[in-house]
Protein backbone atom coordinates (compact mmCIF):
# COMPACT_ATOMS: atom_id res chain seq x y z
CA UNK A 1 0.00 0.00 0.00
CA UNK A 2 1.36 3.06 -0.94
CA UNK A 3 1.32 6.20 1.08
CA UNK A 4 2.45 9.57 0.28
CA UNK A 5 5.43 9.27 2.53
CA UNK A 6 6.22 6.13 1.10
CA UNK A 7 4.73 2.25 1.57
CA UNK A 8 3.58 -0.10 3.76
CA UNK A 9 4.18 -3.74 3.73
CA UNK A 10 4.18 -6.91 6.22
CA UNK A 11 8.09 -8.07 6.37
CA UNK A 12 8.03 -11.74 7.78
CA UNK A 13 11.75 -13.18 8.85
CA UNK A 14 12.90 -16.51 10.01
CA UNK A 15 15.57 -17.64 12.50
CA UNK A 16 16.12 -20.88 13.87
CA UNK A 17 17.26 -21.58 17.68
CA UNK A 18 17.23 -24.82 19.13
CA UNK A 19 16.00 -26.73 15.98
CA UNK A 20 13.27 -24.63 16.20
CA UNK A 21 12.14 -21.80 13.55
CA UNK A 22 10.80 -19.00 14.65
CA UNK A 23 9.11 -16.34 12.59
CA UNK A 24 8.74 -12.62 13.06
CA UNK A 25 6.09 -10.50 11.03
CA UNK A 26 6.50 -6.82 11.14
CA UNK A 27 4.06 -3.79 9.42
CA UNK A 28 7.09 -1.70 8.20
CA UNK A 29 6.73 1.33 5.90
CA UNK A 30 9.17 1.76 3.49
CA UNK A 31 9.69 5.35 2.05
CA UNK A 32 12.71 7.60 0.47
CA UNK A 33 15.03 10.38 2.46
CA UNK A 34 17.77 12.45 1.19
CA UNK A 35 17.44 9.80 -2.32
CA UNK A 36 17.78 6.59 0.10
CA UNK A 37 15.55 3.97 0.99
CA UNK A 38 14.77 3.82 4.63
CA UNK A 39 12.42 1.11 6.41
CA UNK A 40 10.71 2.26 9.74
CA UNK A 41 8.63 -0.19 11.94
CA UNK A 42 4.92 1.07 12.99
CA UNK A 43 4.53 -2.44 14.74
CA UNK A 44 4.99 -6.03 15.37
CA UNK A 45 2.11 -8.99 14.01
CA UNK A 46 3.45 -11.41 15.18
CA UNK A 47 1.10 -12.30 17.78
CA UNK A 48 -1.53 -12.19 15.38
CA UNK A 49 -3.02 -15.80 14.02
CA UNK A 50 -1.11 -16.71 10.57
CA UNK A 51 -4.50 -16.23 8.48
CA UNK A 52 -5.33 -12.59 10.20
CA UNK A 53 -1.34 -11.58 9.18
CA UNK A 54 -2.19 -13.13 5.50
CA UNK A 55 -5.11 -10.93 5.18
CA UNK A 56 -3.40 -7.86 6.36
CA UNK A 57 -0.69 -8.55 3.66
CA UNK A 58 -3.13 -9.27 0.90
CA UNK A 59 -5.18 -5.86 1.94
CA UNK A 60 -1.99 -4.20 1.49
CA UNK A 61 -1.36 -4.94 -1.84
CA UNK A 62 -4.64 -3.87 -2.61
CA UNK A 63 -7.64 -6.70 -2.11
CA UNK A 64 -10.54 -5.85 -0.98
CA UNK A 65 -12.62 -7.98 1.44
CA UNK A 66 -16.50 -8.22 2.18
CA UNK A 67 -18.13 -10.75 4.61
CA UNK A 68 -19.24 -14.02 2.21
CA UNK A 69 -22.69 -13.60 3.82
CA UNK A 70 -23.28 -10.21 2.05
CA UNK A 71 -21.35 -11.60 -1.67
CA UNK A 72 -23.00 -14.76 -2.48
CA UNK A 73 -25.86 -17.16 -0.57
CA UNK A 74 -26.30 -20.72 -1.07
CA UNK A 75 -29.17 -21.64 -1.99
CA UNK A 76 -29.32 -24.99 -2.94
CA UNK A 77 -26.98 -28.03 -1.13
CA UNK A 78 -27.78 -31.61 -2.60
CA UNK A 79 -25.63 -34.90 -1.14
CA UNK A 80 -23.25 -35.74 -3.62
CA UNK A 81 -20.43 -37.65 -2.52
CA UNK A 82 -22.25 -40.96 -2.51
CA UNK A 83 -23.98 -40.63 -6.07
CA UNK A 84 -20.50 -39.62 -6.95
CA UNK A 85 -19.05 -42.91 -5.88
CA UNK A 86 -21.74 -44.63 -7.82
CA UNK A 87 -21.37 -43.17 -10.77
CA UNK A 88 -17.96 -43.45 -11.14
CA UNK A 89 -18.26 -47.66 -10.41
CA UNK A 90 -20.49 -47.74 -13.05
CA UNK A 91 -18.36 -45.74 -15.72
CA UNK A 92 -15.22 -48.33 -14.24
CA UNK A 93 -17.84 -51.18 -15.23
CA UNK A 94 -18.55 -50.11 -18.64
CA UNK A 95 -22.10 -49.90 -16.93
CA UNK A 96 -24.03 -48.04 -19.87
CA UNK A 97 -22.76 -50.05 -22.72
CA UNK A 98 -23.44 -53.07 -20.75
CA UNK A 99 -27.14 -51.49 -20.71
CA UNK A 100 -26.94 -50.51 -24.60
CA UNK A 101 -24.23 -49.51 -26.62
CA UNK A 102 -25.99 -46.34 -28.17
CA UNK A 103 -27.45 -43.40 -25.42
CA UNK A 104 -31.03 -42.94 -25.05
CA UNK A 105 -33.78 -41.82 -22.34
CA UNK A 106 -34.47 -44.85 -21.35
CA UNK A 107 -30.79 -46.05 -20.71
CA UNK A 108 -30.34 -42.72 -18.80
CA UNK A 109 -33.34 -43.78 -16.92
CA UNK A 110 -31.83 -47.32 -15.82
CA UNK A 111 -28.94 -46.25 -14.96
CA UNK A 112 -30.57 -43.91 -12.60
CA UNK A 113 -32.73 -45.82 -11.38
CA UNK A 114 -29.87 -48.75 -10.38
CA UNK A 115 -27.66 -45.84 -9.07
CA UNK A 116 -30.76 -45.17 -6.69
CA UNK A 117 -31.58 -48.65 -5.41
CA UNK A 118 -28.15 -48.38 -3.95
CA UNK A 119 -28.17 -44.80 -2.52
CA UNK A 120 -31.70 -44.36 -1.43
CA UNK A 121 -33.79 -47.89 -2.20
CA UNK A 122 -37.69 -46.90 -2.51
CA UNK A 123 -40.62 -47.10 -4.67
CA UNK A 124 -40.20 -45.47 -7.72
CA UNK A 125 -42.81 -42.90 -7.32
CA UNK A 126 -40.58 -41.57 -4.25
CA UNK A 127 -37.28 -42.39 -6.40
CA UNK A 128 -38.36 -39.69 -8.69
CA UNK A 129 -38.82 -37.23 -5.42
CA UNK A 130 -35.92 -38.81 -3.72
CA UNK A 131 -33.43 -38.37 -6.32
CA UNK A 132 -33.60 -34.65 -6.16
CA UNK A 133 -32.30 -34.90 -2.71
CA UNK A 134 -28.90 -35.48 -4.34
CA UNK A 135 -26.78 -34.43 -7.36
CA UNK A 136 -27.96 -38.40 -8.63
CA UNK A 137 -30.96 -36.51 -11.19
CA UNK A 138 -28.60 -34.17 -12.12
CA UNK A 139 -25.67 -36.97 -12.68
CA UNK A 140 -27.80 -39.06 -14.72
CA UNK A 141 -29.51 -36.77 -16.74
CA UNK A 142 -33.05 -37.52 -15.27
CA UNK A 143 -34.32 -34.10 -13.86
CA UNK A 144 -37.41 -33.82 -15.55
CA UNK A 145 -38.10 -37.48 -15.62
CA UNK A 146 -41.47 -38.52 -13.93
CA UNK A 147 -43.11 -41.72 -12.38
CA UNK A 148 -44.74 -43.28 -15.54
CA UNK A 149 -41.32 -42.55 -17.42
CA UNK A 150 -39.23 -44.90 -15.32
CA UNK A 151 -42.17 -47.35 -15.93
CA UNK A 152 -41.86 -47.04 -19.47
CA UNK A 153 -37.71 -47.66 -18.83
CA UNK A 154 -38.59 -50.97 -16.90
CA UNK A 155 -40.47 -51.81 -20.06
CA UNK A 156 -37.49 -51.53 -22.03
CA UNK A 157 -35.15 -52.94 -19.63
CA UNK A 158 -37.28 -56.21 -19.72
CA UNK A 159 -36.85 -56.05 -23.13
CA UNK A 160 -33.22 -55.76 -23.42
CA UNK A 161 -32.74 -58.35 -20.22
CA UNK A 162 -31.67 -61.62 -22.37
CA UNK A 163 -28.63 -59.58 -24.22
CA UNK A 164 -27.60 -57.88 -20.78
CA UNK A 165 -27.48 -60.96 -19.43
CA UNK A 166 -25.58 -62.47 -22.27
CA UNK A 167 -22.70 -59.86 -22.14
CA UNK A 168 -22.39 -60.95 -18.33
CA UNK A 169 -22.10 -64.09 -19.25
CA UNK A 170 -19.69 -62.83 -21.42
CA UNK A 171 -17.59 -61.03 -19.31
CA UNK A 172 -17.43 -63.65 -16.09
CA UNK A 173 -18.53 -66.91 -17.29
CA UNK A 174 -15.85 -69.37 -20.06
CA UNK A 175 -16.07 -72.61 -20.64
CA UNK A 176 -15.35 -75.15 -17.41
CA UNK A 177 -16.62 -72.21 -15.42
CA UNK A 178 -17.88 -73.15 -11.55
CA UNK A 179 -21.84 -71.75 -11.89
CA UNK A 180 -23.65 -71.18 -8.37
CA UNK A 181 -27.30 -71.20 -8.38
CA UNK A 182 -29.98 -70.90 -5.72
CA UNK A 183 -33.88 -69.43 -5.37
CA UNK A 184 -35.16 -66.94 -3.24
CA UNK A 185 -38.32 -65.32 -2.84
CA UNK A 186 -40.05 -62.29 -1.94
CA UNK A 187 -43.77 -60.92 -0.50
CA UNK A 188 -45.98 -58.84 -2.42
CA UNK A 189 -47.95 -56.03 -1.16
CA UNK A 190 -51.71 -56.53 -3.09
CA UNK A 191 -53.00 -59.37 -4.90
CA UNK A 192 -53.55 -58.85 -8.71
CA UNK A 193 -50.37 -60.17 -9.86
CA UNK A 194 -50.47 -63.62 -11.98
CA UNK A 195 -46.92 -64.46 -10.40
CA UNK A 196 -48.08 -63.98 -6.69
CA UNK A 197 -48.97 -67.02 -5.55
CA UNK A 198 -48.61 -69.08 -2.23
CA UNK A 199 -45.51 -71.35 -1.49
CA UNK A 200 -42.54 -71.70 0.78
CA UNK A 201 -42.03 -68.45 2.18
CA UNK A 202 -38.19 -67.62 3.25
CA UNK A 203 -39.10 -64.13 4.41
CA UNK A 204 -41.03 -66.28 6.87
CA UNK A 205 -44.87 -64.56 5.93
CA UNK A 206 -46.48 -67.28 6.13
CA UNK A 207 -50.18 -66.49 4.49
CA UNK A 208 -48.35 -63.83 1.79
CA UNK A 209 -48.63 -64.34 -1.74
CA UNK A 210 -44.98 -64.35 -3.08
CA UNK A 211 -42.60 -64.21 -6.49
CA UNK A 212 -39.85 -66.92 -6.25
CA UNK A 213 -36.49 -66.06 -8.05
CA UNK A 214 -32.69 -68.03 -9.39
CA UNK A 215 -29.87 -66.12 -8.94
CA UNK A 216 -26.97 -67.22 -11.28
CA UNK A 217 -23.54 -66.48 -10.21
CA UNK A 218 -19.94 -67.28 -10.98
CA UNK A 219 -17.84 -68.60 -8.46
CA UNK A 220 -16.85 -65.55 -6.77
CA UNK A 221 -20.33 -64.60 -5.84
CA UNK A 222 -20.92 -61.65 -9.38
CA UNK A 223 -24.60 -61.92 -10.29
CA UNK A 224 -25.01 -63.13 -14.09
CA UNK A 225 -28.19 -63.75 -14.26
CA UNK A 226 -31.76 -63.75 -12.73
CA UNK A 227 -35.26 -65.90 -13.42
CA UNK A 228 -38.52 -65.13 -11.86
CA UNK A 229 -41.14 -67.85 -11.49
CA UNK A 230 -44.38 -67.98 -9.72
CA UNK A 231 -44.82 -67.45 -5.85
CA UNK A 232 -45.72 -72.01 -5.50
CA UNK A 233 -42.92 -73.36 -8.28
CA UNK A 234 -40.46 -75.80 -6.08
CA UNK A 235 -36.69 -75.05 -6.18
CA UNK A 236 -36.23 -78.16 -8.41
CA UNK A 237 -38.29 -76.86 -11.12
CA UNK A 238 -36.06 -74.23 -11.61
CA UNK A 239 -32.65 -75.47 -11.96
CA UNK A 240 -32.98 -77.44 -15.76
CA UNK A 241 -34.12 -74.23 -17.31
CA UNK A 242 -30.52 -72.83 -15.63
CA UNK A 243 -29.02 -75.44 -18.06
CA UNK A 244 -30.34 -73.86 -20.92
CA UNK A 245 -29.74 -70.61 -20.74
CA UNK A 246 -26.40 -71.44 -20.24
CA UNK A 247 -25.94 -74.18 -22.79
CA UNK A 248 -28.41 -71.78 -25.23
CA UNK A 249 -28.06 -68.06 -24.62
CA UNK A 250 -25.14 -67.75 -23.04
CA UNK A 251 -23.31 -70.20 -25.43
CA UNK A 252 -21.06 -72.16 -22.62
CA UNK A 253 -20.77 -75.93 -23.46
CA UNK A 254 -19.12 -76.75 -20.23
CA UNK A 255 -20.05 -76.06 -16.74
CA UNK A 256 -19.97 -77.20 -13.22
CA UNK A 257 -23.25 -76.55 -11.70
CA UNK A 258 -23.20 -75.95 -7.79
CA UNK A 259 -26.72 -76.17 -5.70
CA UNK A 260 -28.00 -76.77 -2.77
CA UNK A 261 -29.81 -80.44 -2.08
CA UNK A 262 -33.32 -79.73 -2.55
CA UNK A 263 -32.45 -77.88 -6.11
CA UNK A 264 -30.35 -80.41 -7.72
CA UNK A 265 -33.08 -83.28 -8.21
CA UNK A 266 -32.60 -86.88 -8.71
CA UNK A 267 -34.27 -86.30 -12.36
CA UNK A 268 -32.06 -83.05 -12.99
CA UNK A 269 -28.89 -85.64 -12.16
CA UNK A 270 -30.01 -87.97 -14.64
CA UNK A 271 -30.59 -85.79 -17.12
CA UNK A 272 -27.24 -84.26 -16.90
CA UNK A 273 -25.35 -87.43 -16.56
CA UNK A 274 -26.42 -87.90 -20.26
CA UNK A 275 -23.83 -84.76 -21.09
CA UNK A 276 -20.30 -85.91 -20.57
CA UNK A 277 -19.20 -81.68 -21.00
CA UNK A 278 -22.05 -81.46 -17.47
CA UNK A 279 -20.96 -81.58 -14.03
CA UNK A 280 -22.65 -80.52 -10.79
CA UNK A 281 -22.02 -80.59 -7.10
CA UNK A 282 -24.59 -80.82 -4.58
CA UNK A 283 -25.64 -82.80 -1.35
CA UNK A 284 -27.23 -85.54 0.04
CA UNK A 285 -30.58 -85.47 1.75
CA UNK A 286 -30.45 -86.81 5.65
CA UNK A 287 -32.45 -90.13 4.38
CA UNK A 288 -30.35 -90.72 2.16
CA UNK A 289 -27.01 -90.52 4.83
CA UNK A 290 -28.95 -92.59 7.15
CA UNK A 291 -29.22 -95.05 4.58
CA UNK A 292 -25.51 -95.14 3.75
CA UNK A 293 -24.87 -95.47 7.24
CA UNK A 294 -27.08 -98.73 7.57
CA UNK A 295 -25.58 -100.04 4.35
CA UNK A 296 -22.37 -99.72 5.83
CA UNK A 297 -20.72 -97.67 3.18
CA UNK A 298 -20.48 -94.88 5.47
CA UNK A 299 -18.75 -96.15 8.48
CA UNK A 300 -19.21 -93.16 11.42
CA UNK A 301 -15.85 -95.14 13.55
CA UNK A 302 -13.75 -93.55 10.24
CA UNK A 303 -14.42 -89.82 11.61
CA UNK A 304 -12.92 -90.48 15.16
CA UNK A 305 -9.00 -89.20 13.77
CA UNK A 306 -10.33 -87.22 10.92
CA UNK A 307 -13.38 -84.91 9.67
CA UNK A 308 -13.37 -85.73 5.86
CA UNK A 309 -13.19 -88.76 3.78
CA UNK A 310 -14.08 -89.77 0.26
CA UNK A 311 -16.79 -93.05 0.14
CA UNK A 312 -18.75 -94.43 -2.71
CA UNK A 313 -22.13 -96.75 -3.22
CA UNK A 314 -23.48 -98.99 -5.76
CA UNK A 315 -26.76 -96.76 -5.00
CA UNK A 316 -24.78 -93.36 -6.84
CA UNK A 317 -22.77 -94.91 -9.59
CA UNK A 318 -19.95 -92.97 -11.75
CA UNK A 319 -20.36 -89.94 -8.76
CA UNK A 320 -18.34 -89.36 -5.80
CA UNK A 321 -19.38 -89.02 -2.13
CA UNK A 322 -17.60 -86.49 0.33
CA UNK A 323 -18.41 -87.47 3.88
CA UNK A 324 -17.90 -84.51 6.39
CA UNK A 325 -18.15 -84.27 9.99
CA UNK A 326 -18.50 -81.12 12.14
CA UNK A 327 -17.70 -81.43 15.90
CA UNK A 328 -18.94 -77.97 16.26
CA UNK A 329 -22.19 -78.31 14.24
CA UNK A 330 -22.85 -81.71 16.14
CA UNK A 331 -23.04 -79.71 18.82
CA UNK A 332 -25.17 -76.82 18.00
CA UNK A 333 -27.84 -79.38 16.34
CA UNK A 334 -27.95 -81.39 19.64
CA UNK A 335 -28.62 -78.45 21.79
CA UNK A 336 -31.09 -77.40 19.38
CA UNK A 337 -32.85 -80.93 19.40
CA UNK A 338 -32.99 -80.80 22.70
CA UNK A 339 -34.70 -77.30 23.30
CA UNK A 340 -37.23 -78.44 20.46
CA UNK A 341 -37.86 -81.31 22.74
CA UNK A 342 -38.53 -79.41 25.57
CA UNK A 343 -40.74 -77.29 23.86
CA UNK A 344 -42.68 -79.72 22.66
CA UNK A 345 -43.06 -81.64 26.02
CA UNK A 346 -44.38 -78.66 27.64
CA UNK A 347 -47.09 -78.00 25.04
CA UNK A 348 -47.97 -81.78 25.19
CA UNK A 349 -48.24 -81.40 29.17
CA UNK A 350 -50.78 -78.69 28.60
CA UNK A 351 -53.19 -80.88 26.47
CA UNK A 352 -52.84 -83.41 28.61
CA UNK A 353 -54.04 -81.84 31.85
CA UNK A 354 -57.19 -80.18 29.35
CA UNK A 355 -57.87 -84.14 28.56
CA UNK A 356 -57.47 -85.12 32.39
CA UNK A 357 -59.24 -82.30 32.77
CA UNK A 358 -62.27 -83.57 30.34
CA UNK A 359 -62.09 -79.99 28.45
CA UNK A 360 -60.53 -81.89 25.91
CA UNK A 361 -62.32 -85.03 24.52
CA UNK A 362 -62.94 -87.19 21.49
CA UNK A 363 -59.68 -89.44 19.60
CA UNK A 364 -60.47 -86.77 16.71
CA UNK A 365 -59.72 -83.86 18.65
CA UNK A 366 -57.07 -84.53 20.67
CA UNK A 367 -55.70 -85.98 17.94
CA UNK A 368 -55.64 -82.79 16.03
CA UNK A 369 -54.10 -80.82 19.14
CA UNK A 370 -51.70 -83.20 19.72
CA UNK A 371 -50.53 -83.21 16.07
CA UNK A 372 -50.27 -79.40 15.99
CA UNK A 373 -47.87 -79.55 18.91
CA UNK A 374 -45.81 -82.32 17.32
CA UNK A 375 -45.30 -81.05 14.22
CA UNK A 376 -44.36 -77.35 15.32
CA UNK A 377 -41.44 -77.89 15.49
CA UNK A 378 -40.75 -81.35 13.10
CA UNK A 379 -39.90 -83.58 16.04
CA UNK A 380 -43.17 -85.91 15.96
CA UNK A 381 -41.03 -88.93 15.20
CA UNK A 382 -39.60 -88.86 18.53
CA UNK A 383 -42.34 -89.06 20.56
CA UNK A 384 -44.64 -92.04 21.08
CA UNK A 385 -48.63 -91.21 21.88
CA UNK A 386 -51.12 -92.92 23.30
CA UNK A 387 -54.33 -91.69 22.31
CA UNK A 388 -58.14 -92.63 23.43
CA UNK A 389 -61.43 -90.89 23.88
CA UNK A 390 -60.78 -90.08 26.98
CA UNK A 391 -56.89 -90.09 28.16
CA UNK A 392 -53.70 -88.73 26.40
CA UNK A 393 -49.95 -89.91 27.00
CA UNK A 394 -46.80 -89.66 25.85
CA UNK A 395 -43.26 -90.63 26.18
CA UNK A 396 -40.06 -89.53 23.90
CA UNK A 397 -38.87 -92.61 21.10
CA UNK A 398 -35.34 -92.50 22.60
CA UNK A 399 -34.56 -95.00 20.04
CA UNK A 400 -35.27 -92.35 17.11
CA UNK A 401 -33.59 -90.03 18.98
CA UNK A 402 -29.99 -91.83 19.60
CA UNK A 403 -30.29 -92.17 15.47
CA UNK A 404 -31.05 -88.89 14.26
CA UNK A 405 -28.08 -87.48 17.20
CA UNK A 406 -25.55 -90.23 15.73
CA UNK A 407 -25.67 -88.53 12.41
CA UNK A 408 -25.69 -84.78 14.04
CA UNK A 409 -22.56 -82.82 12.48
CA UNK A 410 -22.47 -85.24 9.53
CA UNK A 411 -22.89 -84.04 5.70
CA UNK A 412 -22.68 -85.57 2.49
CA UNK A 413 -21.47 -83.69 -0.75
CA UNK A 414 -22.65 -85.13 -3.85
CA UNK A 415 -20.98 -84.51 -7.22
CA UNK A 416 -19.93 -85.81 -10.69
CA UNK A 417 -16.90 -83.57 -11.14
CA UNK A 418 -13.49 -85.97 -11.53
CA UNK A 419 -11.00 -85.68 -8.95
CA UNK A 420 -8.34 -84.47 -11.29
CA UNK A 421 -9.95 -81.37 -11.20
CA UNK A 422 -11.00 -80.98 -7.67
CA UNK A 423 -10.43 -82.98 -4.96
CA UNK A 424 -12.44 -83.83 -1.67
CA UNK A 425 -11.31 -80.50 0.21
CA UNK A 426 -12.17 -78.55 -3.13
CA UNK A 427 -15.79 -80.21 -3.72
CA UNK A 428 -16.43 -79.63 0.07
CA UNK A 429 -15.33 -75.22 -0.30
CA UNK A 430 -17.05 -75.46 -3.69
CA UNK A 431 -20.43 -76.89 -2.14
CA UNK A 432 -20.19 -74.03 1.03
CA UNK A 433 -19.72 -71.30 -1.57
CA UNK A 434 -23.36 -71.37 -1.96
CA UNK A 435 -23.08 -68.97 0.90
CA UNK A 436 -21.96 -66.22 -1.31
CA UNK A 437 -25.81 -66.27 -3.61
CA UNK A 438 -26.96 -66.59 -0.08
CA UNK A 439 -25.22 -63.12 0.99
CA UNK A 440 -26.41 -61.49 -2.37
CA UNK A 441 -30.18 -62.65 -1.66
CA UNK A 442 -29.36 -61.05 2.02
CA UNK A 443 -28.09 -57.73 -0.10
CA UNK A 444 -30.77 -57.71 -2.63
CA UNK A 445 -33.60 -58.20 -0.06
CA UNK A 446 -32.79 -56.23 3.11
CA UNK A 447 -30.48 -53.39 4.29
CA UNK A 448 -29.05 -52.33 1.21
CA UNK A 449 -31.29 -53.02 -2.27
CA UNK A 450 -34.11 -53.34 -0.88
CA UNK A 451 -36.44 -55.63 -3.56
CA UNK A 452 -39.11 -56.13 -1.12
CA UNK A 453 -41.84 -55.70 -0.71
CA UNK A 454 -43.13 -55.84 -4.34
CA UNK A 455 -45.62 -53.48 -5.64
CA UNK A 456 -45.83 -54.08 -8.73
CA UNK A 457 -48.95 -55.44 -10.18
CA UNK A 458 -47.74 -56.40 -13.81
CA UNK A 459 -45.78 -59.54 -14.41
CA UNK A 460 -43.71 -57.92 -16.69
CA UNK A 461 -42.91 -54.50 -14.06
CA UNK A 462 -42.49 -57.33 -11.17
CA UNK A 463 -39.94 -59.32 -13.61
CA UNK A 464 -38.27 -55.78 -14.60
CA UNK A 465 -38.22 -54.92 -11.17
CA UNK A 466 -35.85 -57.98 -9.43
CA UNK A 467 -33.98 -57.88 -12.63
CA UNK A 468 -33.43 -53.98 -11.91
CA UNK A 469 -32.10 -55.21 -7.93
CA UNK A 470 -30.10 -57.69 -9.60
CA UNK A 471 -28.46 -54.99 -11.76
CA UNK A 472 -27.83 -52.36 -8.33
CA UNK A 473 -26.34 -55.31 -6.85
CA UNK A 474 -23.91 -56.24 -9.86
CA UNK A 475 -22.79 -52.63 -9.39
CA UNK A 476 -22.40 -53.06 -5.15
CA UNK A 477 -20.77 -56.31 -5.81
CA UNK A 478 -17.77 -54.59 -7.12
CA UNK A 479 -17.96 -51.35 -4.94
CA UNK A 480 -17.57 -54.04 -1.52
CA UNK A 481 -14.46 -55.77 -3.78
CA UNK A 482 -12.84 -52.38 -4.21
CA UNK A 483 -13.66 -51.16 -0.41
CA UNK A 484 -12.52 -54.17 1.60
CA UNK A 485 -9.57 -52.91 3.29
CA UNK A 486 -11.68 -50.13 4.38
CA UNK A 487 -14.76 -52.58 5.44
CA UNK A 488 -15.14 -55.33 8.02
CA UNK A 489 -14.62 -57.99 5.32
CA UNK A 490 -11.30 -60.11 5.26
CA UNK A 491 -8.71 -59.44 2.29
CA UNK A 492 -7.18 -62.84 2.50
CA UNK A 493 -9.38 -64.55 0.00
CA UNK A 494 -6.46 -66.47 -0.64
CA UNK A 495 -6.30 -68.26 2.86
CA UNK A 496 -9.42 -69.54 2.43
CA UNK A 497 -8.23 -72.29 -0.34
CA UNK A 498 -6.01 -73.92 2.25
CA UNK A 499 -7.95 -73.60 5.59
CA UNK A 500 -9.64 -76.85 6.72
CA UNK A 501 -13.18 -76.97 4.48
CA UNK A 502 -15.15 -78.93 7.03
CA UNK A 503 -14.07 -76.86 10.20
CA UNK A 504 -16.24 -73.59 11.57
CA UNK A 505 -15.35 -70.96 8.98
CA UNK A 506 -11.89 -68.97 10.74
CA UNK A 507 -11.17 -65.58 9.43
CA UNK A 508 -7.69 -64.04 9.40
CA UNK A 509 -5.62 -62.36 12.30
CA UNK A 510 -6.20 -59.15 9.75
CA UNK A 511 -9.88 -59.63 9.87
CA UNK A 512 -10.54 -60.66 13.51
CA UNK A 513 -8.23 -57.03 14.48
CA UNK A 514 -10.32 -55.06 12.59
CA UNK A 515 -13.70 -56.99 14.37
CA UNK A 516 -12.35 -56.83 17.70
CA UNK A 517 -10.61 -52.91 17.39
CA UNK A 518 -13.15 -51.60 14.98
CA UNK A 519 -10.38 -50.13 13.41
CA UNK A 520 -7.64 -50.05 10.64
CA UNK A 521 -4.26 -50.41 10.26
CA UNK A 522 -3.95 -46.62 10.52
CA UNK A 523 -6.25 -46.01 13.35
CA UNK A 524 -9.08 -44.70 11.57
CA UNK A 525 -12.40 -46.31 12.02
CA UNK A 526 -13.53 -49.57 10.29
CA UNK A 527 -16.22 -49.28 8.39
CA UNK A 528 -19.46 -50.87 6.58
CA UNK A 529 -20.50 -50.25 3.31
CA UNK A 530 -23.93 -48.36 4.46
CA UNK A 531 -21.51 -45.80 7.27
CA UNK A 532 -18.96 -45.96 3.87
CA UNK A 533 -22.12 -44.32 1.91
CA UNK A 534 -23.01 -42.22 4.67
CA UNK A 535 -19.50 -40.57 4.77
CA UNK A 536 -19.48 -39.69 1.11
CA UNK A 537 -22.62 -38.28 1.25
CA UNK A 538 -21.21 -35.62 3.80
CA UNK A 539 -19.41 -34.48 0.81
CA UNK A 540 -22.14 -31.89 -0.38
CA UNK A 541 -22.50 -29.77 -3.78
CA UNK A 542 -23.86 -26.13 -3.29
CA UNK A 543 -24.85 -24.25 -5.51
CA UNK A 544 -24.79 -20.65 -5.31
CA UNK A 545 -25.38 -16.61 -6.44
CA UNK A 546 -24.37 -13.01 -5.80
CA UNK A 547 -27.08 -12.04 -2.73
CA UNK A 548 -29.79 -10.04 -3.56
CA UNK A 549 -29.67 -11.27 -7.26
CA UNK A 550 -32.92 -12.64 -9.20
CA UNK A 551 -33.51 -16.26 -9.97
CA UNK A 552 -32.03 -15.50 -13.76
CA UNK A 553 -28.74 -14.64 -12.39
CA UNK A 554 -25.76 -16.55 -12.60
CA UNK A 555 -24.88 -19.33 -10.94
CA UNK A 556 -21.71 -21.00 -9.63
CA UNK A 557 -20.78 -24.20 -7.67
CA UNK A 558 -18.90 -25.37 -5.06
CA UNK A 559 -18.34 -28.73 -3.80
CA UNK A 560 -17.23 -29.67 -0.10
CA UNK A 561 -13.33 -30.75 -0.55
CA UNK A 562 -13.44 -34.72 0.83
CA UNK A 563 -11.42 -35.65 3.77
CA UNK A 564 -8.83 -38.45 4.06
CA UNK A 565 -10.96 -41.20 4.33
CA UNK A 566 -13.79 -40.08 1.15
CA UNK A 567 -10.51 -39.50 -1.19
CA UNK A 568 -9.45 -42.74 -0.44
CA UNK A 569 -13.07 -44.65 -0.24
CA UNK A 570 -12.92 -42.82 -4.36
CA UNK A 571 -9.82 -43.72 -5.11
CA UNK A 572 -10.12 -47.35 -4.28
CA UNK A 573 -13.66 -47.24 -6.21
CA UNK A 574 -11.50 -45.55 -9.17
CA UNK A 575 -9.28 -48.87 -9.08
CA UNK A 576 -12.13 -51.23 -10.21
CA UNK A 577 -11.39 -53.36 -13.09
CA UNK A 578 -14.00 -55.09 -15.16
Amino acid sequence: MATRNGSVHVATTKRKYNDKVYCTHLLRRSYREDGKVKNETLGNLSHLPDFVIDLVRRSLQGETFVPASNAFEVFQSQSHGHVQAVALAMQRLGFAQLLASKPSPERDLVMAMVASRIVCPATKLATTRLWHNSTLAQEFGVSEAKEADLYGAMDWLLAAQDRIQKKLAGRHLQEDSLVLYDLSSSYFEGSCCPLAKLGYSRDEKRGTLQVNYGLLTDDRGCPVAISVHDGNTSDSATFMPQVTLLREQFGIKRIVLVGDRGMISQKAIDAMSQDADLAWVTALRSASIRTLVEQQHLQLGLFDERNLLEISSPDFPGERLVACRNPELAKKRAHTRADLLLATEKNLETIKLRVAAAKLSGRDKIGVAVGKVVNQYKVSKHFDLDITDNAFSFSRNEVNIAAEAALDGLYVIRTSVQAQRMDAQACVRTYKSLAQVERAFRSMKTMDLKVRPIHHHLEGRVRAHIFLCMLAYYVEWHMRQAWRELMFADEDQAAKQVRDPVAPAQRSVAAMKKAQTRTLEDGSPTQSFQTLLARLQTVVRNTCRSKNSDESSPTFQVTTTPDELQRRALALIDSIKM
